[in-house]
């Protein structure tokens, strides 16, 4: 059976110690929060800071991380197969439908936007990666909620105050429950103004490596009004190719 080793719990735990603290911490701090031996602390930090991942300032002599463990994280990100598989598949609904194409996943309480691709049309919806999108307020959310048995997906929904994102959002938890069913039976997912005034989203499912994701297109209403069966089946087809249904 594996075995827990302390010391690297507990130089992730420094990390976390710095995100809630947000400030330089000396020695003594640090291992009075981490509830250690302040001689067991300085091997530690000593450690950290020979390694790259923390700097010591020349007058204080206290620690604060350097942007070593960010760095790490973006390059292991920029490499996750998932954000591969992503950035494949807004690639292809770009080039098929030339309107813009989102990749997310499920961030507890919103979506996170992994891989996106502007339309080339002047007039277009342009996300940015790394942005977490409302759940109840997105054809992305919608269809990852879809993915969850009814009784969690409303949990994830109570989880915090739906917000009124435009005039068109729907809060109230037991008519959005009713859109997840209807989606689930016809196989997509849409919003008609309901995260941005006059822009429509439509969205399908599935599940990658057991992890749930979704994808859509999305654009101005008038647009997708009048391509509606051609973007459907656009999303669909890079579904079949990209996503497995369980």
């Amino acid at each position: 059976m594996p075995t827990l080793i302390p010391a690297a719990s507990r130089a992730l735990a420094v990390f976390e110690v710095f995100a809630r603290e947000k400030r330089e911490l000396s020695n003594s701090d640090m291992a009075r929060l981490l509830s250690v031996a302040d001689s067991s602390c300085s091997d530690l930090m000593h450690t950290l800071h020979s390694l790259g991942y923390l700097m010591r300032t020349s007058r204080t002599r206290r620690f604060y991380p350097t942007g070593r463990l960010h760095d790490v994280a973006r390059q292991i990100a920029e490499n996750d197969p998932l954000t591969a598989v992503g950035r494949e598949a807004v690639e292809l609904l770009a080039e098929r439908a030339n309107e813009s194409a989102s990749f997310g996943i499920l961030d507890t309480t919103a979506v996170k936007v992994v891989a996106g691709q502007a339309s080339k049309h002047p007039l277009r919806y342009i996300f940015d990666v790394g942005e977490r999108i409302a759940l109840h307020a997105s054809a992305l959310g919608k269809a990852l909620l879809a993915l969850l048995p009814p009784e969690e997906a409303r949990t994830a929904l109570q989880r915090r105050p739906l917000r009124q994102v435009t005039p068109q959002t729907i809060t109230n938890i037991d008519q959005i429950l009713a859109q997840l069913e209807h989606g689930r039976e016809r196989g997509w997912f849409e919003t008609r103004g309901e995260g941005t005034e006059g822009v429509t989203a439509f969205a399908v499912s599935g599940r990658l490596g057991g992890k749930p994701v979704s994808m859509s297109l999305v654009g101005p209403t008038d647009r997708m009004d009048r391509n509606r069966k051609a973007y459907l089946q656009i999303l669909q087809d890079v579904r079949r190719t990209m996503l497995a249904d369980d």
